[in-house]
């Protein structure tokens, strides 16, 4: 299936994890991606394993708070390919701690990368995408959303992430862009890796604590929320707009 062809993709935070997952499904569905991390080099990866795959892929090093370096990206990607078709905001980090322990530090650098980035990516990119009267922007946020202790200030940047999503969708639709959010469970990555270390247990443990308390008995792989980031960013999805989709295994 090769739902992107002739399609250009941008997805930050695309070295590891659901980023990097979505950048392969996308390519492996034709789609040429802008794979894009805050260091060029830790792009390398991800770029290599789209290419040996057959698909097209190039690196970015972006620091996505930075604005200015955000449009600069944006229309680099746009001269090199000719054109904007997706936009997956992904990149983010956690700083986990209790309210009364969290330096104001950490506060606004989780609010900072995994919120005010998407409203940089998102401003660079629409520009392109309305000129286009096309455009897909899937943006990544989570079911800490509906609060999860120790992460205050990451919750309150992912629920920020899902009305700033209804949010374009209103603006964008009437240039026929789709804006929709994934809002990702417990998903093992090296985030959640380290989330268990802060906790003192090994990953697998932490692991399974969570699967004990999912429905379907078992945590997430980034391949499960790279495939709902693909629907969503595909045609199939062309009346799906404003809507976050939780992929977390049936939890509640």
């Amino acid at each position: 299936m090769r739902r992107f062809a002739d399609r250009v993709a941008v997805v930050t935070g695309a070295a590891q994890g659901i980023g990097a997952a979505t950048a392969r499904r996308l390519a492996a569905e034709g789609a040429t991606v802008a794979v894009v991390d805050l260091d060029l080099d830790r792009t390398r990866g991800t770029v290599d394993e789209i290419v040996a795959a057959g698909g097209r892929a190039s690196g970015h090093g972006c620091d996505v708070t930075d604005g200015p370096a955000v449009v600069e990206l944006i229309d680099r990607v746009v001269e090199t390919y000719g054109r904007l078709d997706i936009l997956v905001n992904n990149a983010g980090i956690t700083r986990d701690n209790l309210l009364f322990k969290m330096p104001a530090q950490d506060w606004e650098a989780v609010l900072r990368t995994n919120l005010t980035s998407m409203f940089h990516c998102c401003q660079a990119a629409q520009r392109h995408m309305v000129a286009a009267r096309y455009g897909k922007i899937v943006n990544l946020s989570s079911r800490s959303a509906l609060g999860n202790r120790g992460q205050a200030n990451y919750a309150a940047a992912k629920a920020g992430v899902q009305g700033f999503t209804a949010t374009l969708a209103i603006e964008l639709g009437p240039f026929n862009i789709n804006v929709n959010a994934v809002a990702p469970g417990y998903i093992a990555t090296a985030m959640t890796a380290a989330t268990a270390e802060r906790v003192g247990l090994r990953p697998e443990e932490h692991q399974q604590r969570a699967a004990d308390q999912t429905p379907l008995r078992r945590v997430g792989q980034p391949e499960e929320v790279a495939a709902v980031v693909a629907f969503l960013a595909s045609d199939d999805a062309s009346y799906v707009s404003g809507q976050t989709l939780y992929v977390n295994g049936g939890a509640r």
